[in-house]
């Protein structure tokens, strides 16, 4: 019985194994993979299985700063998730997204094969060069992220043509540890943005994507497909998608005191201390009732208010 049990052990971890080999095989990431790999994510998801950020949480982290995202990833034990040194088309711009992944390696004849022979089996085009594939899966909201492996010379992943065609599918930008071409030009495309490490004026060459919608490295970051991105002339942070709701809450609530809080000291009404202090029951009323007033829709309610305000009383 003991042998038994043993042989029916082997077999399931054979299984486990052989299974993660073939999916380590795949170009493409199965939805399956993806979800197993985002699977604290209990909301809506896409087809290829990424987590689906609802859009105005989206626009809501426009308004959050990087020290904030920072800070509050690093409170969860994410302590690694900001890349920077970027070349960047237009450092005043801030660009947040859902992203997809692809991985570049340096090319080798038998693994070019083997590459094109899986990409002809998922149904992916056969027109054009195989640098394409990424950007065909790409949805509304999408930011495309690749690791080209730092390739400046000859690793230009797109110019302004595919430039174009990525802003078109999601408005939004790319993100590459690599290289563009034809940076004049894709700066007068309004709404796309790129953040890289340097641009040539080269095609890409000797260059295979080997992995699609897979956990990739960029700089210091592992990054997941469905992860959020938030871009900006300072870095770039990939954050969880478990985690953006949050986050947005809690970036929205220190932006807040900080705003009241120029507010107050402007107006001389109240010594410092007890500004940046405790607050008294007289300056909670006074925050409650300007947030009642405040121009812009936000992501925290009233009861969120109430519970951060409780706080400060313990």
């Amino acid at each position: 019985m003991r042998d038994i049990m043993r042989q029916k052990v082997l077999l399931l971890i054979a299984l486990f194994f052989c299974g993660f080999v073939a999916q380590a095989q795949r170009l493409g990431a199965s939805p399956e993979y993806v979800k197993m790999l985002t699977s604290q994510w209990k909301g809506e998801r896409f087809a290829d299985g990424r987590p689906k950020v609802p859009d105005i949480v989206l626009e809501r982290l426009q308004h959050a700063t990087l020290e904030q995202v920072w800070g509050y990833l690093g409170n969860k034990g994410y302590r690694n998730q900001v890349a920077k040194d970027w070349v960047i088309l237009k450092p005043n711009e801030t660009m947040v997204g859902r992203v997809v992944t692809a991985q570049f390696m340096p090319t080798r004849p038998d693994l070019d094969s083997l590459v094109r022979a899986q990409g002809k089996a998922e149904g992916r085009s056969q027109k054009g060069g195989i640098n394409i594939w990424p950007i065909d899966i790409l949805t509304k909201g999408d930011v495309y992220v690749a690791d080209g492996f730092g390739k400046v010379k000859d690793g230009t992943l797109i110019g302004s043509s595919l430039g174009n065609a990525i802003y078109g599918k999601t408005g939004k930008g790319v993100i590459f540890n690599g290289s563009v071409r034809d940076m004049q030009e894709l700066k007068a495309t309004e709404g796309f943005n790129a953040w890289v490490k340097g641009h040539d004026p080269s095609y890409i060459k000797d260059m295979t994507p080997t992995a699609i919608n897979a956990p990739i490295r960029i700089g210091e970051v592992t990054v997941f497909p469905g992860d959020v991105v938030f871009a900006n002339e300072y870095g770039v942070v990939f954050i969880p998608a478990h985690l953006v709701e949050g986050l947005v809450s809690a970036s929205e609530m220190t932006a807040l005191r900080d705003e009241f809080e120029r507010v107050l000291l402007q107006q001389g009404k109240y010594p410092s201390g007890e500004i940046h202090g405790d607050w008294s029951d007289k300056i909670k009323n006074e925050f409650r009732a300007w947030v009642a007033k405040y121009p812009r829709k936000l992501a925290i309610t009233s009861k969120d208010i109430e519970a951060y305000l409780a706080k400060k009383d313990n």
